[in-house]
């Protein structure tokens, strides 16, 4: 009787665990992080998760680094090819993220413009100072450098 309670007791526990990493895998967060990422990323602006864009999109981005829309990003070789190969082990690949959107901009992707269309944020959001652009998840999506998006975690600012 001990050993099927205990075995529940994990099955629960192991279900649990599951669930959380699916719900982390379709809000677009992919694991494990890289904390090279992080540190090159962020330090201009949001390290966007990888799953929000295709393989293809984000190898484009990093062998562009030198004209990174419109600054110059460049880090050293090893760094690009390091950040490069994580990126696309990690890219979208689920139907949301299976075009490659104009400039590879997440913020022109067919699943971006729906989720942000007209009658879901004010028209007017965008020029708001503390938001500024689209690009600046972070500005209405609260915990967007831990890779949540979750709708119950927006405030958008006057």
């Amino acid at each position: 009787m001990h050993i099927l309670y205990t075995f529940s007791r994990l099955l629960i526990v192991g279900s649990a665990v599951l669930g959380a990493l699916a719900h982390a895998e379709s809000s677009g967060v992919k694991l494990p992080s890289s904390p090279k990422y992080q540190q090159e990323c962020s330090s201009c602006h949001l390290a966007y998760p990888p799953g929000m864009l295709p393989a293809m999109s984000w190898q484009r981005v990093m062998a562009a680094l030198d004209k990174h829309y419109g600054a110059d990003a460049s880090i050293d070789a090893a760094t690009t090819h390091e950040l490069a190969a994580w990126l696309k082990a990690h890219a979208g690949t689920y139907k949301r993220v299976s075009e490659e959107p104009p400039q590879d901009r997440i913020t022109q992707s067919k699943w971006f413009l729906q989720k942000h269309r007209p009658g879901e944020v004010p028209a007017d959001a965008w020029k708001r100072p503390a938001i500024g652009s689209p690009a600046n998840c972070s500005a209405c999506h609260r915990n967007a450098a831990l890779g949540s998006f979750s709708e119950r975690e927006i405030t958008i600012p006057k």
